[in-house]
């Protein structure tokens, strides 16, 4: 079983930079497929960025060149620093990982939420 707790959410400005974390408990996330996704009012939940074993990472086109995902093997933790954000980059911002190499992630976290203000 792996738990996953986000942090890092807040209102900020548009062009503004934000770093979010995730924590993870029962795996190591070096072992682990882990991703973002994020979800805002009324639109479906959508992927944000994901890093592999190998440290290969994947961006959503909305956030390439803005977003790095990264983790630190050390604190067993994942990271989304998100620069130059915009209004659209609001939403509720959910850390997942994956035992898989591809198809469905298995676990999510809560949540945290993001507000850029224009």
């Amino acid at each position: 079983q792996v738990q996953l707790v986000e942090s890092g959410g807040g209102l900020v400005q548009a062009g503004e930079s934000l770093r979010l974390s995730c924590a993870a408990s029962g795996r190591t996330v070096s072992s682990l497929r882990m991703g973002w996704f994020r979800q805002a009012p009324g639109k479906e939940r959508e992927f944000v960025a994901s890093i592999r074993w190998t440290g290969n990472t994947l961006y959503a086109d909305s956030v390439k060149g803005r977003f790095i995902i990264s983790r630190d093997n050390a604190k067993n933790t994942l990271s989304l620093q998100m620069n130059s954000l915009k209004p659209e980059d609001t939403a509720v911002y959910y850390c997942a990982a994956s035992l898989s190499i591809g198809g469905n992630y298995n676990y999510w976290g809560q949540g945290t939420q993001v507000t850029v203000s224009s």
